[in-house]
């Protein structure tokens, strides 16, 4: 554009030059040579400024070049830049497509396999019998984490004196015991999960819900409570958590009505702490009866320490006495002795016999002395 302009600048002063000319030619007349050297004049100006503005455009174009060549080159730098880390992105998104492909992969499996198991575990509970075992399956690993034991802690299947049989019974201190059943209807909560439309869904839960409170007051028919020999409420055990929380999503009032007949409904979850509970209670009660044993115990130990003490100074007391009969024999019995063996050695001195007698005794072995034998 500054070129276009320069040339434009250049040939509106050669048109104004040889204007001049003309009208100086016209005003002066001049001569041929004057008028020559007049062009030669301004054809010399205009080409001196003619090379002067083509340099400074030569000169202004070289800048420009310069300054393209380096913001081109910034471009292709930022361009690599942009390029390298396209790529990066393309890579980085094909390595979390694949951990999301694999993902994905993974989820599908597991749901495919916790379909099929819930299916089987549905399969497995169409029969009343094998609900029954399950939930009695349930309860024992509840027991067994407890920490309770068969045959200490608890009974199966023993029955009570009005004729009903408990699922497990509980021996409790005091010669008391909890009764509890873990008999439960669960298939109109299938029917409920598997219901196409939710108006069948509605009616399967209505009639869950009421065979649960068939179900509580079936248990308080069969007399699992005495005042004699249990305490006052009975469990029933509900062997699935998800089952307990269905109860009360639907029927928050259902566990204040079966406290309200003494019955305490309870998941895998609230029977481990009632069993904690309870052998938290049995622990105590046999700590307390080992106090009351060792009390016994030291009670008894009193006694015989009284009945030691007094053998002690009755034996003290006749070594007392052994050792003044001691003292009255080494003491007076033998000075009385000793002045007698003195007085027979001094008898014997004064007769002229040998202080050991025994010494004159010929020692065994020697030739035998003959002793003159008497005539008849």
């Amino acid at each position: 554009m500054g070129i276009f302009v320069l040339v434009i600048a250049l040939l509106a002063g050669l048109a104004a030059g040889a204007a001049l000319v003309v009208v100086v030619g016209r005003r002066a007349a001049p001569s041929a040579a004057s008028t020559q050297q007049v062009v030669e004049l301004v054809l010399s100006l205009t080409g001196d400024k003619l090379a002067d503005h083509a340099a400074a455009a030569d000169h202004q174009l070289e800048l420009r070049n310069t300054l393209i060549e380096l913001q081109v080159a910034g471009m292709t730098t930022e361009l690599a830049r942009v390029g390298e880390l396209v790529t990066s992105l393309q890579r980085d998104r094909a390595q979390q497509h694949g951990e999301l492909t694999a993902r994905l992969t993974e989820t599908a499996r597991h749901s495919r396999d916790l379909a099929e198991t819930t299916h089987s575990l549905r399969q497995a509970l169409a029969s009343p019998k094998a609900r029954g075992q399950w939930g009695e399956r349930m309860a024992d690993d509840v027991l067994r984490s407890a920490g309770l034991i068969e045959g200490v802690n608890y009974l199966r299947q023993k029955g009570v004196a009005t004729g009903g049989i408990p699922d497990v019974t509980f021996l409790l201190p005091g010669d008391r015991v909890l009764h509890m059943d873990v008999k439960f209807p669960i298939d109109n909560y299938l029917r409920a999960l598997e219901a196409p439309t939710p108006a069948d869904a509605q009616q399967a839960t209505t009639a869950f819900l009421r065979d649960v409170r068939l179900r509580i007051k079936e248990i308080t028919t069969r007399a699992y409570i005495d005042p004699e020999t249990t305490v006052d409420e009975v469990l029933l055990f509900i062997p699935n958590e998800s089952v307990y929380s269905f109860i009360h999503e639907h029927d928050p009032a259902m566990v204040d009505t079966a406290l309200s007949q003494r019955v305490v409904l309870c998941s895998p979850f609230t029977l481990f702490a009632v069993l904690a509970v309870i052998r938290q209670s049995i622990d105590q009660y046999r700590l307390e009866r080992t106090g009351d044993e060792i009390l016994q115990c030291l009670t008894g130990f009193t006694a015989q320490w009284s009945k030691f003490s007094e053998q002690v100074d009755l034996v003290a007391k006749r070594f007392e006495s052994t050792q003044k009969a001691f003292d009255d024999l080494a003491g007076t019995r033998r000075n009385a002795l000793q002045r007698k063996v003195d007085a027979v050695d001094e008898l014997r001195s004064r007769r002229g016999l040998p202080d050991d007698p025994l010494n004159d005794v010929p020692p065994i072995g020697s030739s035998p002395v003959l002793l003159p034998v008497r005539e008849a």
